[in-house]
């Protein structure tokens, strides 16, 4: 598949998975809830088999961005958070 995709859009939402590290203002518990939610692979992979099936490519570039991130933050060593603190994530303590 080829798509003829805007960089800007790149540049644009690339780092918005880390805008859910907001919820760590409420409290632990709540931030590492919302960062898991928007950094797991299961949104990403789900909303490129949704542009796949229904033939939505409109959709694929959002996914692409999405999963480009996960990849960038896990071979940072950022993993999925514990609900203890921030510093505490299934890879490592960082």
């Amino acid at each position: 598949m080829r798509g003829h995709f805007n960089w800007w859009l790149f540049a644009v939402l690339f780092l918005a998975p880390d805008l859910f590290m907001l919820g760590y203002l409420a409290n632990v518990r709540v931030g590492s809830a919302l960062y898991n939610l928007a950094h797991t692979l299961v949104g990403p992979i789900g909303l490129l088999l949704v542009a796949f099936v229904l033939s939505a490519q409109h959709f694929t570039p959002y996914g692409l961005i999405w999963l480009s991130h996960l990849g960038l933050d896990r071979m940072l060593g950022y993993g999925l958070k514990y609900p203890t603190q921030f510093r505490d994530t299934h890879l490592q303590h960082l």
